[in-house]
């Protein structure tokens, strides 16, 4: 069993991710939570009460993308749609704050920003409730976004989209950025949504978890013959060079276009909470791509950011320091 990646290499890549530059398109929200305790059950109705001893807002969806690559010091930017309300407001400032340029975020006046609100309890969500409009983006919008694009080209390395199906990700939107990024040689890594898969044909990486893999594919991934199947449909159907299926506990899958295939295992010693984990995929998988780590190099590297958000509960960043720590006390081997 040969290893896939050394520890001075590791870190050899990570000190490099300053140096890149990614445009981050896609679904921007924010994360509410309500913590609390539960000591009863309602008098009303079935469900439990809930006293609420703390509440958070966190960057959700494609700006908590841009918060990942922000604390593992990667230049970026942002491209999404907000309304003209409290929230989105609170975004745009919180971006201006980290020192992200916020001159991308399109605000349409008939448009709530999208806001997800978790009650969490005893370290457990107890229910989730969701403010959002998930009608397609005005088509003025998208024009703005593609012209961001093009303005900020020159100097990009990649481009991820972050479909959260809250309507920025149309296909017009995806077909434009296709055609303009690989025109042009970039990079594009894309956190799908499954019901826009064949739009998707031709990007660099593509990284769906489990669920969405077995959905695109028609084949419910139930052991490692049926994973196989399941990454071989959707690399030859998506035509992209990297195929990245996310597979919580049992770790991640990746399949190249080459037809190598490498099953790298989880390093989280106990999964508290997958919220933003995708985030932190996608953000350290093309961070390491642009900065010339492997395929296999820039998904060891995913994993073990993954391996740390998965263990806090509530949406989650890694910093470069804690991806160092964990590289250093980690060894990764080909499986």
């Amino acid at each position: 069993m040969r290893r896939i990646l050394s520890t001075r290499r590791g870190l050899e890549i990570i000190s490099k991710f300053e140096k890149s530059k990614i445009l981050v398109i896609g679904d921007i929200m924010v994360d509410q939570f309500v913590w609390g305790k539960v000591s009863r059950i309602s008098p009303e109705a079935p469900v439990p009460v809930v006293n609420v001893t703390s509440e958070s807002l966190l960057l959700g969806g494609a700006a908590n993308v841009v918060n990942n690559i922000c604390s593992l010091e990667g230049k970026v930017l942002v491209c999404g749609v907000v309304g003209n309300d409290e929230m989105g407001n609170k975004l745009i400032g919180d971006l201006r704050n980290m020192g992200v340029d916020p001159d991308g975020i399109i605000i349409e006046n008939n448009r709530p920003t999208t806001v997800k609100t978790r009650i969490i309890a005893h370290s457990q969500q107890v229910v989730r409730y969701d403010r959002e409009d998930i009608s397609e983006i005005a088509l003025s919008s998208m024009h703005k976004v593609i012209s961001y694009l093009r303005k900020n080209l020159n100097g990009l390395d990649a481009v991820i989209i972050s479909d959260y199906g809250k309507g920025v990700v149309s296909e017009q939107l995806i077909r434009e950025v296709l055609r303009i990024v690989r025109d042009n040689e970039k990079i594009i890594s894309v956190d799908p949504k499954v019901s826009k898969f064949s739009f998707y044909k031709g990007v660099t990486v593509i990284t769906p978890n489990n669920n969405e893999a077995s959905e695109a594919s028609g084949i419910e991934i139930k052991d490692e013959d049926t994973l196989l199947r399941v990454g071989e449909i959707l690399l030859n159907k998506l035509a992209c060079k990297l195929l990245l299926i996310t597979r919580g506990e049992e770790g991640m899958t990746l399949f190249e276009d080459n037809g190598d295939v490498t099953h790298i295992p989880t390093l989280a010693k106990e999964v508290y909470d997958v919220t933003g984990a995708g985030d932190t995929v996608i953000s350290a998988l093309t961070l390491g791509l642009t900065v010339g780590a492997s395929l296999k190099e820039a998904a060891v590297i995913a994993n073990y950011a993954a391996g740390i958000v998965v263990g806090e509960i509530g949406t989650a960043a890694v910093t470069r320091g804690e991806l160092i720590e964990a590289i250093k006390r980690n060894k990764v081997r080909k499986g």
